[in-house]
């Protein structure tokens, strides 16, 4: 059974309040992206009281800490230790906590070469809408009879649970890295991209930066063994005409793409929308109305930002069009005069078996919080 403290104790108490009052609570940590989903105005359910790294077993590449430990401090003790977390999850500002990028389940330029976040939660203890304490998963990397539920977590934007604690595999920090640029179209890097991603290249990261013309400049991340990326760095520049970035202004810049300082993310005007698109793969360059001369392609293609007018037209337009290359897309961030509804469409919303997804998330809600006290509909 796990053993409670005061701290536990008082989330219980708020949680079986709102639960007996039919009122909801909107859980929040360091606020720092309370600005992603839809807005609310429910009583705050700060985490920041229960803080702490709980256990860290670098030889076993597990850390577990609770919800409310700022981020950094995380990554500190995982930077003490030559280790770090994979996936780069944002923080979007100083306070920024661990029960946050996992309630958010973003993911920063590493995801394309190491998975999403949702790969690396082994085990979660939360709090559900009865009060209940419960635990999933564990500490380790082992097959999981029936549902991990752990997994649920990341992305649920907190309407599913309290979060209190969670386990997540950390992997070492590469032997050795490198960094090269490039000028290129839109359309050469992507199908560059696409062609490097089926070989035995050290890639990590890589990142097109470009106007609406196509006309742009490649980022390229590589990561691994020294013998590899010093066999790589040739090759790769030859093709593409290449030239290598120092190491201090390269880290830089791929701190500056994960929180979004980069001048293509900044000044988002008040009647525009930062689209986040996910696509395939092999999905070549998309052409969108009154969007702005700044175009982002992360993760081989696969993550676009674009900036265009948050309009109801210009969105369907968007959806239809992304939809129709087996994608989806989400209005990420929005300027202060646009409608605040936030809203993904998948592919999966356009088919006949999406209601039965539907019945398994209702049911899902039902059971870890009936009297809906996490139902703010931050998520649609």
């Amino acid at each position: 059974m796990n053993a409670t403290n005061p701290m536990i104790e008082a989330f219980r108490e708020q949680i079986l309040n709102a639960a007996s009052n039919k009122t909801q609570l909107s859980i929040e940590g360091g606020g720092t992206k309370s600005w992603y989903g839809n807005p609310n105005s429910h009583t705050k359910l700060d985490t920041r009281t229960y803080s702490g790294i709980l256990e860290y077993q670098p030889e076993e590449l597990v850390i577990t800490a609770c919800a409310g430990t700022p981020l950094k401090e995380i990554e500190a003790a995982l930077k003490a230790k030559n280790q770090m977390l994979a996936f780069e999850p944002p923080h979007f500002g100083e306070q920024a906590t661990f029960g946050g990028a996992i309630a958010a389940g973003l993911a920063g330029p590493g995801r394309i070469s190491v998975g999403n976040f949702r790969d690396f939660v082994l085990g979660a203890r939360i709090l559900d809408g009865k009060g209940q304490d419960l635990s999933f998963g564990g500490q380790v990397m082992k097959n999981v009879a029936g549902y991990d539920i752990s997994r649920l977590l990341p992305g649920s934007m907190g309407t599913l649970s309290l979060l209190l604690e969670a386990s997540v595999k950390v992997l070492p920090r590469p032997a050795a890295t490198a960094t090269l640029r490039c000028n290129i179209t839109q359309e050469k890097a992507l199908r560059t991209l696409n062609e490097w991603a089926g070989q035995p290249l050290p890639m990590s990261a890589s990142c097109w930066i470009g106007n609406a013309s196509g006309e742009g400049q490649l980022t390229i991340r590589l990561a691994g063994a020294a013998a590899a990326i010093k066999a790589a760095i040739p090759l790769m520049s030859s093709l593409v005409n290449a030239s290598e970035v120092d190491p201090q202004s390269a880290e830089a810049f791929w701190h500056d793409l994960r929180e979004h300082q980069l001048p293509a993310f900044e000044n988002l005007a008040a009647d525009q929308t930062l689209y986040r698109l996910a696509l395939p793969a092999a999905c070549g360059p998309l052409t969108i109305p009154g969007s702005s001369n700044e175009i982002v392609l992360e993760w081989h293609g696969q993550q676009r930002w674009i900036k265009a007018p948050g309009d109801e037209a210009t969105f369907n337009f968007i959806k239809k069009l992304v939809l129709s290359h087996g994608g989806h897309v989400t209005r990420f961030k929005q300027g202060v005069s646009v409608n605040p509804e936030f809203q993904r469409f998948t592919l999966l919303s356009e088919q006949v078996h999406s209601k039965a997804l539907e019945l398994v998330q209702e049911r899902l809600r039902s059971a870890f919080d009936p009297a809906g006290v996490f139902a703010t509909k931050r998520l649609p």
